[in-house]
């Protein structure tokens, strides 16, 4: 897996390289809707990047590009996710790309817009027995490796006892998640198989939701008697809600907890010593490969991919568009901020302004 930071240029190369057209198209175009893209992001609260970064990044793609769009979020309602698709489907979009709140939902969607002849692409999220014509997204899996990689190597760091480690994985209802628990568990079950690490609670957390997920790890730390030496939280909200419970029993900075998102706090979190590893996703790169696959299907074009994604649900392989993914430690924040992700100021506030000079942030 290639470890580098994904550029603008990278993400042409992706384009160019991952994404191809195929040939034999039509030229006669008259006949042919006035291309139209639906995007349906699942929520603001799991995730700041769905508002912050996602739609910031689509909604240029496709204003660069000149088709109309429209891009709504569910806000974490099944219901307000079918009727907004619904909605999209009526108002004649050619193209829907979404990132699904559960593969039940996501389903019914995307099979209704495929009865009604609209292209689909399936967001950073699978629909298991879906029928989305395209998956574009991240490898999950090396996501989930990374983290696991992170936390043994902060562990390491740490030495004393035999580490007891506990697992805050993300909704039961997301495949992503799933994808991320195998990738930490195929670096720590060897560990536990061993007696190296003792494992402790493991556990989901409903919808991604940040409290309950806070609340869960206080009854994991009850659960153990304190004595927890390790976290795997799944994303960085889970990450900052274990580490406000780690502070309020004055053992942060002491347990090593990763995350993924390489969101603001988690950068500060980490500056500080507060948070072992975080796992950066280009967010743009992803959002402009799907933005070009999307348009091009909106125009009524087809496309070849040189990657697919094994949906053992439906059976079928999905094509798909699988961007890298970094780790990112103390060493490497800068890395984030210096790839326009990130702005500095958001990072380096008055508190964290010589944890920034420190590495180079001045």
């Amino acid at each position: 897996m290639r470890r580098g930071i994904l550029t603008i240029a990278a993400v042409g190369m992706l384009t160019a390289g991952n994404l191809t057209a195929c040939g034999g198209e039509s030229d006669a175009t008259a006949s042919r809707p006035k291309p139209k893209i639906g995007v349906i992001l699942p929520d603001s609260a799991s995730s700041n990047r769905w508002e912050a970064a996602d739609r910031k990044y689509l909604t240029a793609a496709f204003e660069d590009a000149g088709v109309e769009y429209d891009i709504q979020n569910a806000h974490n309602d099944k219901a307000r996710f079918v009727t907004i698709a619904e909605q999209m489907i009526t108002n004649g979009v050619t193209a829907l790309m979404i990132t699904n709140l559960d593969s039940g939902t996501g389903k019914a969607v995307l099979d209704k817009a495929t009865q009604r002849g609209v292209a689909t692409i399936d967001y950073d999220r699978p629909t298991l027995g879906g029928s989305a014509q395209y998956y574009v997204s991240f490898d999950n899996v090396s996501v989930g490796r990374l983290q696991g990689e992170g936390l043994v190597r902060c562990l390491a760091e740490k030495g004393g006892r035999k580490p007891v480690v506990v697992e805050l994985n993300g909704a039961p209802t997301d495949n992503n998640a799933a994808q991320l628990k195998e990738g930490y568990d195929s670096v720590l079950k060897p560990r536990y198989d061993a007696q190296e690490y003792v494992k402790g609670p493991d556990q989901s957390v409903p919808e991604w939701n940040n409290t309950t997920g806070g609340t869960i790890f206080e009854q994991m730390l009850t659960q153990t008697g304190g004595k927890i030496d390790g976290v795997i939280a799944a994303n960085d909200g889970l990450a900052n809600a274990v580490i406000a419970v780690l502070t309020k029993n004055k053992l942060n900075g002491r347990v090593p907890v990763t995350g993924q998102d390489a969101d603001a706090q988690a950068l500060q979190h980490i500056l500080a010593g507060d948070q072992c590893m975080t796992v950066y996703k280009p967010i743009k790169a992803e959002a402009e490969a799907a933005a070009a696959l999307a348009i091009a299907l909106a125009r009524g074009e087809k496309r070849k991919t040189d990657q697919s994604f094994r949906d053992t649900t439906g059976n079928r392989d999905v094509p798909a568009v699988l961007l890298a993914v970094q780790s990112v430690t103390r060493e490497t924040v800068k890395n984030v901020i210096a790839d326009g992700f990130i702005d500095r100021d958001a990072v380096c506030t008055a508190k964290y302004a010589a944890l920034c000079a420190s590495i180079g942030l001045s």
